[in-house]
């Protein structure tokens, strides 16, 4: 049976009811809650993603691999290197040495000539006849000076028995002195005319390969002539001059003092080919000072010809060789904050920064003076990844990450074998 609600004589009243939630309330409570939930996933995300992996420096597939190469005890050369160029020991332009017509050419552009051999033929005619004309001047000349001769002994005999003046002996025989004079000077007329005979026969005055022909047979050659005939180059031996810094010279003068043949290797620019081995024949005698370098002459035989004049070349001058030297290839050596440093990797398979003192360098091996001992292993590749206390695979180690396995394990070889024998 249901009460009535009583009525303000019963002391009771009605309850209030509850004021209606309205829309836009519900909308931001929904707003709220999706960021306070979006913010906490960030966050979850957050602290996973800096959490260490607890896998990584144990030979998994996130540690570094490297390559190492042994720290080595050996002999290293200790060279100079410097670009230079190829310079001829001697450069002849062959020139005439009389005028007249160019009658034959005995050469071939290009040819290798030895000291001697006929080059060219310059019109001999008009030297031959002055040589004749000189001749017959000197044959007339020296027929008068005999004559002079015996008219002397004549006069000083009948002087001596008073039968001429002394005066007359005597002016004999200053013309006896006089034909001397002249015939001297016919026989010098002589020789004169030989020797253009010799110079209209042109030949090489040193052994070399010969240019290209400056003038065609036929032409009309005087000595002012400003190209001449050819160019002579030698080229057995050839030098090659080369300059170093001035903080090289007492290192090279004193292994020049002390009688050392100092070897010098020419390669191309690029220093891939080898050319030619020789020797360090001479230092220039003073420094360039608007350069600060130093020329140096190296000879080579040059048999094969593989120099050539005015080419460029890397001349290695081998100044001395370090014995029982500790070597580590230049890759291994590295620069930073602690200046020159290797990476050593101990037996536990970390790294270890290890400063070091470097020495000569030689291509890819570099001399190391304190700071690494022979037999340890620095790391050659991957270095740029390292830092000190990190743990590291070898490549081309069994078992390194990312590696293939040599051998499938037992149980795969088995289940591998189940299904052979199932078929």
């Amino acid at each position: 049976m249901t009460e009535a609600p009583q009525g303000s004589d019963g002391g009771q009243q009605p309850a209030a009811p509850a004021p209606p939630r309205t829309r836009g309330s519900r909308l931001a409570s929904l707003i709220w809650g999706g960021a306070v939930v979006l913010l906490l996933a960030g966050i979850a995300w957050f602290v996973h993603s800096r959490a260490p992996d607890p896998r990584a420096g144990r030979g998994n597939p996130t540690s570094v691999s490297v390559v190492t190469a042994a720290v080595v005890q050996g002999d290293l050369p200790v060279t100079l290197n410097a670009l230079g160029t190829v310079s001829p020991l001697a450069t002849v332009t062959v020139k005439t040495q009389i005028a007249g017509r160019l009658v034959a050419i005995g050469f071939q552009e290009g040819q290798i000539v030895r000291a001697g051999d006929f080059l060219a033929q310059v019109d001999p005619r008009p030297y031959q006849i002055a040589l004749d004309q000189a001749q017959g001047q000197l044959v007339r000349d020296t027929a008068l000076l005999h004559n002079a001769q015996i008219d002397l002994t004549r006069y000083r005999t009948l002087a001596e028995q008073d039968s001429i003046p002394q005066q007359q002996a005597d002016t004999q025989a200053y013309l006896v002195h006089q034909y001397e004079g002249t015939v001297k000077s016919d026989q010098a007329m002589v020789d004169n005319s030989r020797l253009n005979l010799e110079y209209c026969h042109i030949v090489a005055p040193v052994s070399g390969r010969v240019g290209l022909r400056q003038v065609d047979q036929g032409n009309y050659v005087q000595t002012s002539d400003p190209g001449g005939i050819v160019v002579i180059t030698q080229l057995q031996p050839i030098s090659v001059i080369f300059t170093l810094p001035e903080d090289n010279v007492p290192t090279v003068m004193s292994r020049l003092g002390a009688a050392a043949t100092l070897a010098v290797t020419a390669y191309d620019r690029a220093l891939t080919t080898k050319l030619a081995e020789g020797k360090l024949r001479t230092v220039d005698n003073q420094i360039d000072t608007t350069t600060g370098m130093v020329r140096l002459r190296a000879e080579f035989d040059n048999r094969d010809n593989r120099l050539f004049p005015n080419q460029f070349v890397t001349a290695l001058l081998l100044v001395e060789t370090m014995k029982g030297a500790t070597l580590v290839p230049s890759a291994a050596v590295q620069r930073g904050a602690p200046g020159t440093f290797v990476y050593v990797v101990d037996g536990e398979r970390v790294v270890h920064l290890q400063p070091v003192k470097l020495g000569p360098t030689d291509g890819e091996r570099v001399a190391i003076l304190s700071g690494a001992s022979v037999g340890a292993q620095v790391v050659v590749d991957g270095a740029d990844k390292l830092r000190d206390g990190a743990k590291v695979n070898l490549a081309g180690e069994p078992g390194r990450a990312g590696a293939a396995p040599d051998r499938a394990p037992p149980d795969a070889a088995r289940r591998g074998r189940g299904k052979g024998d199932k078929q």
